[in-house]
């Protein structure tokens, strides 16, 4: 008994030195009308655990490691500060006061964090843990019980009336642990009614975690055979809408085993929500410093040495320059910027030769911080499920384009694609929205819904000028030969590459010769020079480039005025030459190439 007391005044003086106690009494003053009475009283405390241990360290300790324990004594001490201060009448029991601690932080120890990749899960103690990882799905917010109130069906026992018996929810229990009707008096032992008009609502979300990892097997590396398990993170009431799909956060939360029988799920509650973004190396490789220094007379010199000798495993030096360039300015500006916005360069490249470029779009993509290369049989926005954790709603769970928020998709060859699938991409294109469909009647709701969700990466993709588009030769520029993708879809990207080279016949020979010297002589230096460069050294270039603050010099800003304007008489003079708004948009980003190095 000595040690709760003492353990309950070292939460006092926590609350006390914290603020919780000012807090607490200005959200009682929300609950403090008498026309409004309720069964349970909600209130969040926020618990800094580093705190928490230097005021008392068993307290600290209860707090990390028994947090239903821990609860009950923030219960017990806020119930008393209310009913001594007077600060809601309506309360009457303690059981009435629902306290939900909010964990700041944990331990930066082992013990504290929970790797979504380890196994097995779920035989440790119910206890907060801190978890990172990809959001891939999640269901719309629907309703639960955060408490109710029972009353007696003895009327001569004290607790057919009053707020004696109330149940609220605790991490890990269903909607059937909260309410039901089998529970019992505890003094009279008859049989418990709940008084439904006391019953209190929350919101509730159920998001679907894996482990950041899971994005290697989408990239454009070869076939693994490692699989990767999500885990189920219940967000409650403030919690929820709080994560994206498609965006990386860091959760601390408690496992727990939901029991539907005959199964029992592992899932978490969350407790905290936070984004969360890996380290990236910033530094630059000394080789590009020195390339740098060398080529400081000319602002073009080292952006165009930096494209020259890209993807040399895959082409050879001197081979595609245009398009290694663009590849690398898409790279570079895929990031994202201040309040929310995100930066794209969406690259359609046409050629005759689509397996070379495939395979240098494939290497380039592995640079991104995050790529995500489509396979054509899957789905690249969105799709619907009916969630399997008892709500019955839709579960709407990311395409390859949402899953690459924040870096690259890569489409391939659109000419694998039906012309709806096309049209869809056209439409995100333009928009950088996508828009998924939920059928009321099939998933539970009264009404259809139509949720929204922005699409912020950037689209490489392939098209083969080889196959005929079936249209007549058109005044419109290069029109002619974009094969059979859609003049519309082809607009609706940033930059259009067109790899034709005049001397078709010395470009096939050298690509001849460096394929069968690769295969004679794997691992051997194909191209000596001074200037060579690994992957890392690429990588690393990226994300320091992607960090760096650009704008635009006043004789760039006059160039590309005076471009637009002189586009504008072109378009008065001649109907058919037309200058979409990505390309005027495009000359922006080639004019920051010049500042790849900082």
């Amino acid at each position: 008994m000595a040690d709760i007391l003492s353990l309950k005044e070292s939460v006092v003086v926590y609350l006390d030195r914290s603020g919780g106690l000012q807090k607490l009494a200005e959200e009682c003053r929300q609950f403090n009308d008498p026309q409004q009475i309720k069964a349970v009283y909600r209130f969040c405390i926020s618990v800094n655990p580093s705190d928490m241990i230097e005021v008392d360290p068993v307290l600290g300790d209860c707090v990390l490691h028994d947090p239903l324990r821990a609860t009950a004594l923030f219960q017990s001490v806020c119930f008393l500060a209310i009913k001594t201060l007077s600060l809601v009448e309506q309360i009457h029991t303690e059981s009435q006061v629902n306290v939900i601690l909010k964990l700041t932080h944990l331990p930066p120890f082992p013990e504290y964090s929970l790797d979504l990749c380890g196994f097995p899960r779920g035989y440790g103690p119910m206890r907060p843990v801190s978890m990172e990882g990809l959001v891939i799905a999640m269901t719309r917010v629907t309703k639960y019980t955060q408490g109710a109130l029972f009353l007696c069906i003895n009327d001569d026992c004290p607790c057919s009336t009053g707020f004696h018996h109330i149940r609220v929810h605790a991490p890990g229990a269903t909607e059937s642990a909260t309410v039901r009707n089998n529970f019992s008096c505890m003094i009279c032992n008859s049989q418990l009614k709940e008084d439904v008009k006391f019953r209190v609502l929350g919101d509730k979300q159920l998001v679907e975690l894996i482990h950041v990892k899971a994005l290697d097997l989408l990239n454009a590396h070869q076939p693994s055979s490692l699989r990767y398990q999500s885990v189920t993170l219940f967000l409650r009431d403030e919690l929820c809408n709080s994560m994206r799909i498609g965006r990386l956060y860091r959760v601390l939360g408690i496992p727990a085993h939901v029991h539907q029988w005959p199964n029992i799920t592992w899932s978490v509650e969350a407790n905290n929500v936070q984004p969360w973004e890996p380290d990236h190396p910033h530094k630059v490789s000394a080789r590009f410093q020195e390339l740098l220094k060398t080529t400081a007379s000319s602002p073009w010199r080292f952006p165009a040495i930096v494209a020259h000798s890209f993807g040399s495993d895959m082409a050879p030096p001197g081979l595609y320059n245009t398009l290694k360039l663009g590849l690398l300015l898409s790279l570079v500006q895929t990031r994202a910027g201040a309040k929310d916005t995100f930066h794209n360069l969406d690259l359609l490249v046409v050629t005759t030769d689509t397996l070379i470029l495939d395979r240098l779009m494939a290497y380039s993509l592995s640079l991104a911080s995050r790529g995500v290369r489509h396979q054509v049989t899957g789905e690249m926005f969105a799709s619907l499920s009916r969630d399997e954790h008892g709500a019955g709603t839709a579960n709407i769970h990311a395409g390859s384009a949402l899953l690459a928020t924040g870096g690259i998709c890569m489409l391939g060859d659109l000419g694998c694609y039906k012309k709806d699938r096309l049209d869809s991409i056209q439409s995100v294109l333009e928009s950088r929205t996508v828009s998924v469909f939920i059928p009321g009647k099939k998933y539970g709701e009264d009404a259809d819904q139509q949720l929204s969700f922005p699409v912020q990466c950037s689209f490489w993709a392939l098209a083969d000028s080889s196959q005929r588009s079936g249209r007549a030769d058109c005044t419109v520029l290069g029109t002619a030969e974009m094969g059979p993708i859609p003049i519309q879809l082809a607009d609706a990207f940033g930059l259009v590459i067109q790899c034709r080279d005049m001397v078709r016949e010395q470009t096939l020979l050298a690509q001849t010769v460096h394929t069968l010297q690769q295969a004679v002589q794997p691992g051997k230096p194909l191209y000596p020079s001074r200037w060579e460069f690994s992957s890392q050294d690429y990588q690393e270039l990226v994300a320091h480039a992607q960090s760096l603050q650009v704008e635009l010099s006043p004789g760039a800003e006059k160039m590309i005025r005076g471009y637009y304007m002189a586009s504008r008489r072109v378009r008065t003079q001649s109907q058919g030459v037309k200058i979409s708004v990505a390309s005027i948009k495009l000359l922006s980003y080639v004019f920051y190439s010049k500042d790849l190095s900082g």
